[in-house]
């Protein structure tokens, strides 16, 4: 198609459009719902408007509805008007809209009009100079797989970071962890007394929320109690977690599960407005200038940013990956090559990630692999650190893991580093206070 075909064909559509949409009924497809698909973002753009600094907004993650509905806020009613007028003039549907806080914007998903060439259609809108930034809604994948050999040895991991010796110095006590995922079983035995706070950015479901698998597994090797008589022990049982649901399973029951970019710009301003000391990302997709930007500012104040690398993108990382200071990790022991080399070496840590034995809906137990375990083990890793010593740096942090020797992370060599103490104690760990 020639330029001048292609001009001519969104001219006509803005006029056209907004008729076609009332004549045959079109409805929006609900972002963020369990029940949408992947393909109903295709058509869905994020686009923002700088909100007056005069008026302040709410806190983020505040908004009275949820995320499949639109929300009812106050905002400026200049900003209400400019979004009205640009969806009238680009035939768009407004499917949801939420302030954020964090970037001083007005955020809007608006649905494209069908059989339209997007592309061309949000270049259009990028360069409106009503508009302060337009993009692309995003889809990203939670890392791990489900895995269920019932012979297989027990938190291995655990073992081979000795685990056990490190608490008897740091437990992650007074840490704070913002896990971003799908839901948790915030009453499962190992995890209930270790979430400070539950937050949903996906839907009104508390039964979805705590048969999540991904997030509960994720939660589990981060925080499970220790020395409580029953199942695992996390790496630093004693945190405090942030449980912020932005993604949903693909099927019931499983690992798998998807997020956009609208779910989880709710879930990192949030996360932002708690000030944790540690923020769990154990997903990948495309880079995503938004959230790009969003998690820049969690690093500005001072958030230790632990992602997932995903091995199909190469040494070409998106999001979170690729956002500058995030400490990017790899599963060790999956048997795939690329694990060692998707990432930036400068940004990678390689940790244990193969059959990971962890918490389940419901008050059970499985194994899962995939580099989502390993960001959450190095999660872990970073409370402890932190407990002795706030304030540290993200590189200071992979500085001290990094220097553990060559058979990969060594918690309690790293806290001998942190503390200049010589040498790991001698015993495990055998009492209370996890």
């Amino acid at each position: 198609m020639t330029r001048q075909n292609r001009q001519f064909l969104i001219a006509f559509a803005l006029v056209v459009a907004p008729a076609w949409a009332a004549v045959f009924g079109q409805e929006p497809s609900p972002v963020g719902s369990r029940q949408s698909s992947v393909s109903a973002n295709d058509r869905q753009v994020l686009v923002t408007f700088s909100q007056q600094a005069s008026r302040r907004l709410r806190r983020a993650g505040s908004t009275p509805r949820a995320y499949g509905g639109r929300t009812t806020y106050k905002t400026s009613p200049r900003v209400k008007r400019v979004a009205a007028r640009l969806a009238k003039t680009y035939g768009l549907r407004r499917v949801d809209e939420w302030p954020i806080q964090a970037l001083g914007v007005h955020c809007v998903v608006y649905e494209l009009p069908r059989d339209l060439p997007s592309r061309d259609l949000l270049e259009l809108l990028a360069r409106d100079p009503r508009v302060e930034s337009a993009q692309e809604m995003q889809i990203f994948r939670v890392l791990a797989r489900g895995y269920n050999d019932p012979y297989l040895d027990l938190q291995h991991g655990i073992r081979s970071m000795q685990i056990e010796r490190a608490h008897l110095w740091a437990r992650g006590r007074g840490v704070k962890v913002a896990v971003i995922d799908t839901g948790v079983d915030v009453n499962h035995p190992e995890l209930q007394d270790r979430i400070e706070t539950a937050k949903n950015f996906v839907d009104e479901n508390p039964q979805a929320f705590t048969s999540d698998v991904h997030g509960t597994a994720v939660v589990g090797v981060i925080a499970a109690a220790a020395d409580n008589g029953i199942g695992i022990v996390g790496v630093a049982p004693a945190v405090e977690i942030l449980a912020l649901k932005a993604c949903w399973q693909e099927q019931t029951g499983s690992a798998s599960a998807i997020c956009n970019s609208f779910t989880l710009a709710k879930a990192i301003s949030f996360a932002i407005s708690r000030d944790p000391d540690v923020l769990n990302l154990s997903l990948a997709g495309p880079p995503d200038p938004l959230l790009s930007r969003l998690l820049s500012r969690a690093i500005d104040r001072g958030i230790v940013v632990i992602s997932a690398a995903d091995p199909d993108l190469g040494r070409r990382p998106g999001f979170p990956s690729a956002v500058d200071r995030v400490i990017t990790v790899s599963a060790a022991g999956t048997g795939d090559p690329r694990a060692s080399s998707s990432v930036a070496a400068v940004h990678a840590l390689i940790a244990p990630g193969k059959e990971i034995f962890t918490t389940t809906p419901h008050g059970t137990y499985g194994f899962l692999s995939g580099s989502s375990l390993a960001a959450a083990h190095v999660s872990g890793l970073a409370a402890l650190l932190l407990e002795r010593a706030k304030g540290l740096s993200a590189d200071r942090i992979l500085a001290l893991l990094r220097g553990t020797g060559s058979n990969g992370l060594n918690a309690c060599a790293a806290l001998t580093r942190l503390l200049h103490s010589g040498t790991c104690p001698a015993a495990a760990v055998t009492s209370s206070g996890g």
